[in-house]
């Protein structure tokens, strides 16, 4: 039995930034994420900021999710310990399943530059109502590790031996 031919295409990616302090001009993080995804030859599909807040984070994910020009949802910001830092909640609450492996691997990487400070990143990644989303702590370092380390590649539908995108169609199987 062959296989069927995958096609190659850009992945729909929107970018948020969880931010108290940073908008469009001083979103270092956001442009080097969007920088690195349209490099890739993806295509973003949107992009905005919003206030460490939980229920915002959330209502801008169910919008996107919602969505059928967005695939992939990347985030960078509030993913650390601090009273403020929620991402990984709202990522949660908007999850039907988890994929630990993203955070584990993220922390991993990211331990040979920052040693045992990466224990403070709580990066990580599901998939809601067949659109992937992802958490990246806000630096630029940070997201440059998520994206070249990770992204990348499984967003990559010939990196092999497996990838994210060759799942996408199955994404919403029962």
């Amino acid at each position: 039995m062959t296989e069927p031919k995958i096609v190659r295409r850009p992945v729909r990616i929107a970018v948020l930034t969880v931010s108290d302090t940073r908008g469009l001009v001083d979103d270092r993080s956001g442009d080097t994420l969007v920088a690195r995804l349209e490099g890739a030859g993806h295509v973003l599909a949107d992009r905005a900021i919003v206030r460490d807040d939980a229920d915002t984070i959330v209502a801008t994910l169910h919008r996107w999710i919602d969505d059928p020009a967005v695939e992939v949802v990347v985030t960078t910001g509030g993913t650390g310990v601090t009273g403020r830092d929620v991402t990984p909640e709202a990522i949660e609450r908007v999850c039907d399943k988890l994929i630990p492996g993203f955070g584990e691997l993220f922390r991993w990487q990211s331990y040979a530059k920052i040693g045992t400070s990466t224990i403070q990143s709580r990066a990580c990644a599901g998939v809601a109502r067949g659109t992937y989303l992802f958490a990246l702590p806000g630096s630029t370092g940070a997201v440059k590790d998520g994206w070249d380390g990770i992204l990348a590649s499984q967003l990559d539908i010939d990196h092999r031996p497996c990838n994210f995108v060759e799942l996408m169609p199955r994404l919403e199987e029962r």
